[in-house]
């Protein structure tokens, strides 16, 4: 870590990582909604706050503001669910036809 530090390359590694973890958390989204709908939301909720709690814990600057990223990567991925799920329901992407979704039951209704 030092010699992020020493070299100026402490921001630009940070940097990528905030990249490869948002790229990481995309597809996870995507997944999480097609298998298990919007019901695993406190699962992102757990792991933001245990992020959080890292972050404030932790000494080291750079392994800090990583669990910084990676904690409200997590809380984001709480609303993208639920905006995943719109947009699974607006067709945008597959439905699991093994799930029954929320809106099944308002078409089924009228």
């Amino acid at each position: 870590m030092e010699w992020l530090e020493e070299n100026g390359l402490m921001g630009l590694t940070l940097g990528i990582c905030t990249f490869l973890v948002i790229g990481v958390f995309h597809p996870i989204v995507i997944k999480c909604e097609y298998y298990w709908g919007t019901r695993c939301w406190w699962i992102f909720l757990l792991l933001g706050l245990a992020g959080v709690a890292a972050s404030i814990a932790l000494d080291d600057i750079f392994l800090s503001v990583l669990a910084g990223i990676v904690a409200f990567s997590s809380l984001w991925t709480i609303l993208e669910l639920f905006e995943q799920e719109q947009r699974v329901k607006k067709g945008w992407f597959p439905r699991n036809p093994k799930r029954t979704y929320p809106w099944d039951n308002e078409e089924n209704n009228k």
